[in-house]
């Protein structure tokens, strides 16, 4: 858990996950710019990543696939869709 996109980039590079899931509104570094981040560090970009946001624009969902996110969660959304979410980029472990 990192308070801030700078702070888990970090934290990712020392430790890496098995999975992200980031807010897309964060400040100074904003979701997306960490997800063009990890997709470019040839350590991190294989690690899935999903986005989780308010906006549910099909512009920022075209904008995030383009920068590899692994799937898309528009707020707000249950456990039941974490869930579903998760399993889509583990298909292996449902």
């Amino acid at each position: 858990e990192a308070n801030d996109g700078d702070s888990a980039f970090l934290l990712m590079q020392k430790n890496p996950p098995d999975l992200i899931i980031s807010d897309w509104n964060m400040v100074p570094v904003t979701g997306l710019d960490l997800l063009r981040k990890v997709r470019a560090d040839a350590k991190l970009k294989h690690i899935p990543f999903i986005m989780v946001t308010a906006e549910s624009k099909t512009e920022n969902v075209i904008v995030a696939k383009q920068a590899g996110v692994s799937n898309y969660i528009v707020k707000p959304f249950n456990a039941d869709t974490l869930r579903a979410k998760i399993a889509s980029v583990f298909p292996a472990m449902v």
